[in-house]
């Protein structure tokens, strides 16, 4: 996890929501990745799927069965969708997402008995830590906003 939270801070660092992803297999790094749907253009670009894709063309193949996904984040509808389909066995996460997180969250759709794999959830490794990482970007996000109006001319606001 503590290299998830490394990658989600280089995300963050490029203007991306801070969420980073990593997936291993018996103790090794398959594959690592930051959020990067700005950067790439591409609203799939999270994290986790990143990862996952990166995992899969190594491995020369879209099945990933005995992995572990670490993310700093819940993941989100479309994420856990790819984890799903890309048979991972086990999903650990930092903090949770009350709008968008669906393993735990808002909708545990993994308890709704419509998928054909299992996944193990483990959530709240380093949670403070993730937390407070991607609180800390929208913080400063809203204050940058915030400052920018203020400097605009009046008439540019309306």
């Amino acid at each position: 996890m503590r290299r998830a939270l490394e990658l989600a801070q280089q995300a963050a660092e490029q203007g991306e929501v801070p969420v980073g992803a990593v997936l291993v297999r018996d103790g090794e790094i398959l594959a690592e990745a930051a959020n990067a749907p700005i950067t790439h253009c591409d609203p799939s670009a999270h994290a986790e799927i990143l990862a996952l894709r990166h995992a899969a063309a190594a491995e020369k193949n879209y099945r990933l069965p005995g992995t572990t996904l670490y993310v700093t984040i819940e993941p989100c509808a479309m994420c856990l969708g790819a984890i799903i389909h890309a048979r991972v066995s086990r999903v650990v996460f930092g903090a949770p997402e009350p709008k968008a997180g669906m393993l735990k969250s808002h909708t545990a759709l993994l308890d709704e008995g419509c998928f054909n794999h299992d996944i193990e959830i483990c959530e709240g490794v380093l949670a403070e830590a993730c937390s407070h990482q991607i609180s800390s970007f929208f913080k400063s996000r809203r204050e940058w906003r915030s400052a920018l109006k203020k400097s605009l001319p009046q008439a540019d606001q309306e």
